[in-house]
This record gives C-alpha cells, sequence and structure tokens, in this order.
C-alpha cells in the first residue's frame, strides 16, 4: 500500500477521538490539516471512511474496516519508536568495531573490560585488520585507526596521546653490526618488516629530517603482517625491526631492545575512534565514546 503513513495516523487520530478538533489538538497541527489528510487518503482509498455532519463524525463501515486492520500495525510502530528513544540510558545491541593492531592501547584489554562491565547489555564484537575500507558499507559502527588516515568527513575521537615509530634492534644485534647514523644506513642492515597482507609490498620506514619528511624501502630479509613475531625476531637478534614505540615499551626498559635513529623519528598524532556523524547517533556507541572520553 502506498498510502501515506501520515495520513493513515491523522484518520486513526480521529476516528478514535471521533472529532476533527480534538484529532488536531492530539497531533499538534491545524483542524484543516487533518481535514485534508482524511481527505487525500480517502481519494487515494476511493472510498468514504467518515461521515461528518455538523455535530458529529462517525465511521463508515469501509471506515470500520480500514480501522482494525490498520491500527494495530500503528500500536507496534509507536511501541518500537518508544523501545529505541525512551532507553539513551541502557545501551544495549551488538557493537561492532574494527582496530588496528597497532592500536596496543585501545587493544591492551582494560579500557574494553571496563566498558563491558559499565555496559552488560552491549556485545562487542572487534575486528583486528589494517585493511582501508567503508566501515559504514561494512557494516561497522566504529573504527579505530591513526588520525592521519581518517577521513575528514568523519568524527574523530582520541583513544591515546601522541604516537612515535622507532627503529630498534638487540644489544647483540648492533655489537655485531653496528648502529646506523641515518636512515638511509638502513639498506645496509638486516631488518624486519611489516607488511598489511599478502601479495603486498612491504611498509616503507617513516622518518623526518629538519621538517621535511621521507621514507625509505629497507628491503627486509624477513616480512610479516605479526607485531608479535617482529618483537621475537628483533629480540633474537634477527635484525633490525620499525613499529610504535609503545608496542616496544615493555623491551625497551628491560634493556632486552634498543632504539636507534631517534632524532629521526618525530611524534604525530595517536589513534583515534571514529565514525560517520553525532546524529541520532546510538545509544551503544554514544555510551562507548563517553567511556573513552572518562578513561583519556
Amino acid at each position: 500500500m502506498a498510502e501515506d503513513l501520515g495520513a493513515v495516523s491523522v484518520f486513526v487520530a480521529v476516528a478514535e477521538a471521533r472529532s476533527f478538533r480534538l484529532a488536531a489538538e492530539r497531533l499538534g497541527v491545524t483542524r484543516p490539516a487533518v481535514s485534508q489528510a482524511v481527505r487525500r487518503l480517502e481519494d487515494s482509498l476511493g472510498i468514504a471512511l467518515l461521515r461528518r455532519t455538523t455535530r458529529s463524525v462517525n465511521l463508515t463501515e469501509a471506515g470500520e474496516r480500514f480501522l482494525a486492520g490498520v491500527a494495530p500495525g500503528l500500536a507496534e510502530i509507536r511501541a518500537a519508536v518508544a523501545a529505541v528513544g525512551d532507553r539513551p540510558e541502557r545501551p544495549s545491541g551488538l557493537l561492532r568495531l574494527a582496530v588496528s593492531s597497532i592500536a596496543e592501547g585501545f587493544l591492551s584489554g582494560p579500557v574494553l573490560a571496563r566498558f563491558a562491565e559499565a555496559c552488560p547489555e552491549v556485545s562487542l564484537d572487534v575486528t583486528v585488520t589494517d585493511d582501508r575500507f567503508d566501515i559504514v558499507a561494512e557494516g561497522y559502527d566504529a573504527a579505530v585507526q591513526l588520525g592521519e588516515v581518517i577521513a575528514q568527513d568523519m568524527v574523530a575521537v582520541p583513544v591515546s596521546g601522541p604516537q612515535r615509530q622507532l627503529v630498534v634492534g638487540a644489544p647483540a644485534y648492533l655489537a655485531r653490526h653496528g648502529v646506523p647514523g641515518h636512515p638511509r644506513d638502513l639498506v645496509a642492515h638486516r631488518c624486519i618488516g611489516w607488511r598489511p597482507g599478502p601479495g603486498r609490498a612491504p611498509y616503507r620506514w617513516e622518518f623526518a629530517e629538519e621538517g621535511r619528511d621521507f621514507d625509505v624501502a629497507v628491503g627486509p630479509e624477513v616480512t610479516t603482517n605479526d607485531m608479535r613475531l617482529m618483537i621475537r625476531m628483533a629480540l633474537a637478534g634477527a635484525g633490525l625491526t620499525f613499529g610504535m614505540e609503545e608496542s616496544f615499551r615493555p623491551f625497551l626498559d628491560s634493556g632486552e631492545l634498543v632504539a636507534v635513529l631517534e632524532p629521526y623519528c618525530p611524534a604525530f598524532p595517536g589513534f583515534f575512534l571514529y565514525f560517520p556523524g553525532r546524529r541520532n547517533m546510538a545509544p551503544k556507541l554514544r555510551a562507548l565514546v563517553e567511556h573513552l572520553r572518562r578513561a583519556g
């Protein structure tokens, strides 16, 4: 049925009140607007639904049948709208997130664990991925990525402080092969590199010098899409590797790994949770945003 749902709602209001005036007051519109909506519906159906006199409004036989058919459906629609709109304080449902594998702080556990405890009616579905895609088209509520790769039309909420990428190696490796003095020296070293997926080119290591950004294609002897394996290989003395400082921090603090070329590794904006917009944000996503702001 292609009739205007608004006109059907107006008809039901008139039928229940048995008055155009009372229906107009209940709906917050003018009486002529109510009359026009009912007339439009009757013209569309090709049959009179109401009998009007100067003193009363009654249903025709067709109007009785139509009211019996549409009233339950309208009641269900109103109940569904109320269920969605009246529970912002109790977020629920499935919250799908796509998170970069290098978002160490977000994926470390405590942030999401505390959110799950605070919002037990929300089910988290977290996909760890470094692929670039349209999160809306793929059915995700939000994603976590470095700020520099997020589209400008997205709303972005910080989930970390500034970040830095470092070149690190085990002391034993540096004792055998020497410490590079400049990023261009890396081509002479054994390197452990990262690639986003099979058949993809290894990530070029990025640096800056005197305010100028540049990258180096190191030609790694080992490539993988697993940061944990990169760290293990570096700890074993297999070569130098490159990644987020917070991923290496425990091993730098223990002395198992040593950072090199730090003057060429400036800080940059960190990780953000991003999503398409704030208008009519689902309570489950709003709850996560507020949780992250409190945690930050």
